[in-house]
């Protein structure tokens, strides 16, 4: 299916879940933010969120600094 990620147009297996798409992205062990459709997914909900054809996702990198 397709999903558009951060703006750009990504293939993922149907069905996948946010946690699926942060895996195949290699992002599944980093600290992120997850929004779908405008909607903060909670890291604890990212297995069970399944994701739909043409889904918005927006993933936010969390980076420490002073």
């Amino acid at each position: 299916m397709t999903l558009t990620v951060n703006g750009e147009k990504r293939e993922i297996k149907a069905d996948a879940s946010v946690h699926d798409l942060l895996h195949a992205l290699g992002l599944e062990h980093r600290r992120v933010a997850v929004m779908v459709n405008g909607e903060i997914v909670r890291r604890g909900d990212h297995a069970a969120h399944r994701l739909a054809e043409h889904d918005s996702v927006d993933i936010i990198h969390m980076v420490g600094g002073g």
